[in-house]
């Protein structure tokens, strides 16, 4: 099983190589990193659990800038998104620097995905909300073009192009797993169309549900002749009855968060959870 640690990066936090030695050096196996661009000023704007928007979004790093300067500094360590939010790119340039990301660090780039949330993040950058799931759609069967054939082209409603040549390939055949964000019903939907695993969030699906809806995903995939998804779960409960529970379960991975305020504080959760996550590296 996937064990890996979750982190918020700012400009005031931990810096991102410092951070990557630290999680590689207690054992650990990937470090996954979220994504805003920015934070837009509206009072309105709400999260999905309903609360007001942290200013600390404004403050984001690039996390496939800080997963290079991470890859640089690390040998084994997977280099997650938890999770990009693909509407807000251009699936061309995006394809680019993640195949170069896994290039450069000799295939290590785990792809979690979304569709984003904030509303007025994705008009700014010229995305209609209303379609936000057919663009993530789009734009990850456009990456998968471009990943795995010479001459690539790809004809939808929100991603037109081609024919065109793009390397580099990723190292990852056929390409890094493609990991969906998200818990709504027309997930595992989703999981099964366009994706090669379910990357759900503890906030919002865990215990009996999670169980269930894993195992009814599962099935689903061996009746239509598809390996099983892999299922990644994001800000896992760091607790031993729920660390326990999980190892039952029959995840393929949690990632738990950490908090990157200064190097003392980063080593003392380190340290906590490399001592709950016992009965994961068991199962």
């Amino acid at each position: 099983m996937i064990v890996a640690v979750t982190a918020i990066l700012l400009d005031t936090t931990l810096a991102p190589a410092r951070l990557g030695r630290l999680v590689e050096e207690h054992g650990f196996d990937g470090l996954f990193l979220p994504e805003h661009t920015h934070l837009p000023v509206d009072e309105t704007a709400r999260m999905p659990t309903g609360h007001v928007p942290p200013a600390e979004l404004a403050r984001y790093l690039d996390p496939l800038e800080c997963l290079a300067a991470v890859a640089s500094v690390t040998e084994r360590l997977l280099l997650g998104t938890s999770v990009l939010v693909v509407p807000l790119h251009d699936p061309i340039v995006l394809a680019k620097r993640l195949a170069t990301l896994d290039l450069l660090s000799g295939g290590r780039v785990v792809v979690g995905v979304g569709a984003g949330w904030h509303d007025v993040e994705l008009v700014n950058h010229g995305g209609d909300p209303k379609h936000r799931w057919l663009a993530l759609r789009e734009k990850v069967e456009a990456m998968r073009a471009l990943w795995t054939e010479e001459v690539a082209s790809y004809e939808g409603t929100t991603v037109r192009f081609g024919p065109l040549r793009q390397w580099p390939k990723p190292v990852q055949r056929p390409h890094p797993r493609l990991l969906i964000g998200g818990s709504g019903p027309n997930v595992e939907r989703r999981v099964l169309t366009y994706g090669d695993g379910w990357f759900p969030s503890a906030r919002h699906v865990d215990g009996d549900e999670l169980a269930r809806r894993m195992t009814a995903l599962r099935a689903r995939a061996a009746a239509i002749g598809r390996p099983a998804p892999t299922v990644v779960l994001q800000e896992a409960r760091a607790t031993p009855e729920a660390i326990e529970d999980y190892a039952r379960t029959g995840l393929d991975g949690c990632t738990f968060r950490v908090h990157p305020t200064d190097e003392r504080s980063v080593v003392t959760q380190l340290r906590t959870l490399q001592s709950l996550a016992g009965p994961l590296r068991e199962g």
